[in-house]
């Protein structure tokens, strides 16, 4: 028995109760939890933004120790420190193959099989098939990434969302390059890695937007050169700060249409918008044929960073060993399981960076 935040159905509270996790099958490991980052998708998984199977534990970002492992498991050992991967690939379908397994077509396979069950026999599924709000969770072994040396294992738990993919944002679907202007908007878990990685990739000058005043003192810390508070004047005060022209890349961490409009309005001609927020399937964003034509800007998204975690984490720790990449300053709440409800209203409210459950 382990206890853990459960969902019981979409738009209920939280509540924290004890589960039963059996021995890892075949192919499966079995993690005690350091850490677990709240991160944006585990609320939209809990109003109905995003979709899931209930009831179930959410958490997809975290860090923990190996306890078992199943039959036939070889890449990790009861000990292992490791990283949780919520999107795992499977190597073999189209998109893996072609080099993509940030889209892979089964990455979201163990979401819709219960992992665990309620004290009565209820079966239980894994939030994106991670299931890290809780003390403990069993996973596929393609879902363990080793922890690379000389990273804390409770921040690493970062490594397993929002670093991943505000790195990945920059250096794997922008491919951000030294001297390039850069806006963020949205100042989040993942908005703030973005400032990060774009710091570290040399742009110049870093803009970050945000509605919130308080995340100036944030967003400086985390590489921003320049600090706008988000209004409708916003994509001109961006050109004045780039010489006129507007930013070469924007990204947008929100997940709005009002905000990927006014990314696209602060790029300059033939800039590149990269669009990292997950939004509602009703928020429709419009263009015109005209402006599509004469702005000629590259509107895209990203998922997961375009990244592959089994190459880029090893990327990333090395960042951190070097001290170019802070994980510690990405944390402005450090929380126990029963606090998850309040760091889902700071987060929806736009308050403070990551909230990261301690365990």
């Amino acid at each position: 028995m382990v206890r853990a935040a459960l969902l019981p159905t979409v738009g209920a509270p939280l509540e924290l109760t004890e589960i039963e996790l059996p021995e890892p099958g075949p192919g499966r490991v079995r993690v005690k939890l350091a850490a677990a980052g709240v991160c944006h998708s585990d609320l939209s998984l809990a109003n109905g933004v995003l979709r899931a199977k209930t009831p179930v534990v959410l958490g997809h970002e975290g860090a923990g120790t190996v306890v078992s492992v199943g039959e036939g498991v070889d890449s990790v050992r009861p000990g292992d420190p490791v990283v949780l991967n919520w999107a795992p690939a499977c190597g073999s379908c189209h998109l893996c193959t072609i080099g993509e397994p940030w889209l892979c077509e089964n990455q979201y396979a163990a979401s819709v099989e219960t992992y665990a069950a309620l004290p009565d026999g209820t079966g239980l599924y894994p939030g994106l098939g991670v299931a890290a709000f809780a003390e403990e969770t069993i996973v596929n072994e393609n879902a363990i990434i080793p922890l690379p040396e000389g990273v804390p294992l409770t921040s690493a738990a970062l490594l397993g969302c929002a670093v991943l993919t505000g790195y990945g944002a920059i250096h794997n679907a922008a491919r951000v390059r030294a001297g390039e202007s850069v806006v963020v908007f949205g100042l989040g878990g993942v908005g703030l890695a973005v400032l990060q990685a774009a710091r570290i990739a040399g742009a110049s000058p870093i803009i970050a937007v945000d509605v919130s005043p308080e995340k100036e003192e944030l967003a400086r810390l985390h590489g921003a050169t320049e600090f706008l508070l988000a209004d409708e004047q916003t994509p001109k005060a961006v050109r004045r700060l780039t010489g006129g022209n507007g930013a070469d890349h924007a990204f947008e961490c929100v997940g709005r249409s009002t905000t990927i409009r006014a990314a696209w309005s602060s790029t300059r001609k033939g800039g590149r918008v990269t669009v990292v927020g997950i939004g509602g399937k009703d928020d429709l964003v419009s263009f015109s044929a005209l402006e599509v034509f004469h702005f000629a800007r590259t509107l895209t998204a990203c998922v997961y960073g375009n990244s592959d975690p089994v190459k880029d984490i090893p990327v990333l720790a090395e960042h951190v060993r070097a001290g170019r990449l802070d994980l510690d300053a990405l944390i402005t709440d450090r929380i126990t399981l029963d606090e998850i409800p309040a760091a889902f209203e700071r987060m929806a409210a736009g308050r403070g960076g990551r909230s990261l459950v301690v365990f």
